[in-house]
């Protein structure tokens, strides 16, 4: 499955891009239904760093999920390399529940949407193998399968565009008060 999503985010490249790269963890209460991101290690390279982040979910569980899916099970891990020259993020995401029966990888490319907006654009691939879920009966998968992955595709890209408007809203109210320069060195 293919993911797109394009946003247009009221402030400079450089703050945007510094705010994605070094303060999701700032961010995520902002952001509906995420309870927190974690940094899990940093690593800086010539291009820029490699982070690794883990996303904690605050959703409940459809009942139809219930029996599979527990309230631990609800965060994904966020491996990301960043390019600070050209302006971009390689992201893969594992979900430590489902590890071989979901893959997710993708690309947030920012661009500059004139002196004081940025425009992010996110493509990625979803390949999700409800069948192999332990739990899923054979017989069931076929109809459970439908609900399982919206479920699933729900959890792992929970509203793309309201991650970025959560963004933006972090933005207003501390951008203000801090000073971008100095908020973002």
């Amino acid at each position: 499955m293919r993911i797109n999503s394009e946003s247009r985010i009221h402030h400079p490249i450089d703050v945007v891009y510094k705010c994605y790269r070094d303060h999701l963890p700032q961010v995520a209460p902002y952001t509906p239904d995420i309870r927190e991101i974690i940094v899990r290690s940093r690593e800086e390279q010539s291009n820029g760093p490699k982070i690794h982040n883990v996303w904690v979910a605050d959703r409940d569980i459809p009942k139809v999920a219930q029996g599979i899916l527990k309230p631990d099970m609800l965060q994904w891990d966020d491996f990301a390399e960043w390019n600070d020259q050209e302006q971009y993020v390689d992201w893969r995401l594992n979900i430590p529940a489902f590890p071989n029966q979901v893959k997710c990888t993708g690309r947030n490319a920012f661009f500059a949407d004139g002196p004081n907006a940025t425009r992010v654009l996110l493509t990625g691939d979803l390949e999700i193998n409800v069948k192999n879920i332990p739990g899923v009966p054979r017989l069931l998968a076929g109809r459970l399968a439908p609900k399982i992955e919206s479920f699933i595709v729900m959890l792992i890209t929970p509203n793309l565009e309201k991650v970025n408007q959560s963004l933006e809203r972090y933005l207003d109210e501390h951008g203000i008060k801090l000073g971008f320069m100095s908020f973002f060195v």
